[in-house]
């Protein structure tokens, strides 16, 4: 039985030793700026993660196959349980007091790219431990197994059912250019370019490098982590801000329509796609609601102002980054309530958000309003239609298949942890903000705070969802199902 997992380990044992190249990021970092205290951290986790891999790969040597479906689902959801064991580690010893279960949520959110953090203190964290959470959330923003499907062919190993289930969205089976692999290369030079973009424009609006590269990970990774305890309320800054609300709003829109628009030379892919005007269309009259409401409530008597900061927050949590300039949840309570639900569906499938994805929400809209006609006019033609296309029944089904385990786990998770003792509110707005992957919730964990104050099991719940809500449910559930493990 177990020999039957080994062309699944042996690719496993590749991706450890590709992975153990982002050890040395930090460990450059904290050469310069740590005082080379702290290089052997890195080092050793760069040495761990080597060996772990050689010893995997020996004894995967003569295991080697072209990846089945199944082995697809097994080995995205190793990755995503063991990598961040293994970034788990440094913080286990940069991190005063950490537990190991606040490190393990601590990098599972990082490589999630959901932005709930445990820690406190922030600014006082040696710089290369910042930088190594934020680091992760540029890797796993995309999605580590995006960058394995661009190597595997390389080691004579299929790529195409890794794509289909590391992809986010409901429309899986597309493929944009003729080799899966230069796809995947593609994806990530796209999203290389905008990061370097992303990079110097925070520089330019007066970030330090150290700043600016941290939350350029975490921007373009739509992830939310910071290097300060306040946030972006800790520069204070319309500039920056400014930029952040453009590269997060980029970051929401689906990678490949930009892959797209460079391969065709035309900005037709962008402009002509539902999804991503609908996309706009939303984060612009969310903006004003949330400005008008600001401002009917005298929390801001200037109205710059009061749309400065709607904007920001608007964009931050529709595209499930996180970032907060102010604790937004003393507003009114229909503004965070407004936020939170925002974050559930805005962000564009194939980009780098969480979340159910604007696509499937429009495909919802349109199904509810077609049984109503039905209603009126049951004999009618009245198929779902995208983009000039009729969606097929198999699309529609998925959807609906999905949603419908989406509420379900919802409810199963935020029941847990009411049972734990915690309180309605924050049981089940940390459970919306981590399996939309946005990471701040309300109450205990909600702007002003973190999750540090809950216990493990709790922490395990909510590690738990964001696993979930990263392999967009079902492809972790799907290991549960009887009929995976059958012949």
């Amino acid at each position: 039985m177990l020999k039957t997992f080994f062309p699944v380990l042996a690719v496993m044992a590749r991706i450890l030793l590709a992975f153990s190249v982002t050890f040395l990021v930090p460990g450059i970092w904290a050469w310069f700026e740590d005082h080379h205290d702290l290089q052997w951290i890195w080092l050793a986790g760069f040495g761990l993660t080597v060996v772990s891999g050689l010893v995997l790969a020996a004894i995967t040597q003569q295991h080697r196959r072209e990846l089945k479906t199944k082995d697809g689902f097994l080995l995205v959801n190793m990755v995503w349980l063991f990598l961040p064991a293994y970034s788990a580690l440094p913080l286990m010893f940069l991190v005063p007091d950490i537990s190991w279960f606040k490190a393990y949520f601590e990098a599972m959110s990082a490589l999630t790219a959901t932005g709930a953090t445990a820690l406190t203190g922030l600014e006082y964290l040696p710089v290369s431990a910042n930088i190594w959470r934020c680091f992760l959330q540029l890797i796993g923003g995309l999605g580590i197994m995006l960058l394995v499907v661009a190597v595997l062919p390389m080691l004579g190993l299929g790529g195409v059912q890794l794509y289909k289930t590391e992809t986010p969205g409901p429309m899986k089976d597309t493929k944009f250019t003729p080799r899966i692999s230069e796809t995947a290369r593609g994806l990530w030079g796209v999203y290389f370019v905008f990061s370097g973009a992303c990079l110097l424009a925070y520089r330019w609006a007066g970030m330090s490098w150290a700043d600016a590269f941290m939350h350029m990970c975490t921007t373009m990774g739509l992830g939310g982590f910071s290097s300060y305890d306040a946030s972006f309320a800790h520069f204070n800054s319309p500039v920056i801000e400014g930029v952040a609300i453009v590269f997060m709003t980029l970051a929401g829109i689906s990678f490949v329509r930009y892959f797209v628009v460079l391969r065709t030379l035309s900005l037709k892919p962008v402009t002509n796609d539902h999804e991503i005007r609908t996309y706009f269309a939303v984060l612009l009259l969310a903006t004003v609601l949330l400005t008008g409401l600001l401002m009917a409530h005298g929390v801001y008597n200037d109205w710059a102002h009061a749309l400065r900061v709607s904007a920001f927050h608007v964009v931050s949590l529709a595209t499930t980054t996180g970032y907060a300039a102010t604790d937004y949840a003393l507003w009114p309570v229909f503004a965070p309530v407004l936020l939170m639900f925002l974050g559930c569906f805005v962000s564009c499938a194939g980009s780098t958000g969480g979340g159910i994805k604007m696509v499937r929400m429009i495909l919802l809209v349109k199904q509810a309003r077609r049984e109503l006609v039905r209603i009126i006019h049951p004999r009618v033609i009245n198929p779902v239609t995208l983009g000039g296309g009729v969606m097929p029944m198999s699309v529609m089904t998925a959807v609906l298949g999905f949603m419908l385990i989406y509420g379900g786990a919802t409810m199963g998770l935020s029941m847990l942890l009411l049972l734990s003792g915690m309180d309605i509110v924050t049981a089940f707005s940390a459970v919306i903000a981590t399996v939309n992957n946005i990471g701040p919730g309300l109450g205990e964990v909600g702007p002003s705070g973190n999750y540090g104050g809950l216990n493990p099991f709790q922490l395990g719940v909510l590690t738990f969802a964001m696993l979930l809500g990263r392999l967009e449910l079902l492809s972790v559930l799907v290991l549960f199902s009887s009929h995976f493990w059958r012949k």
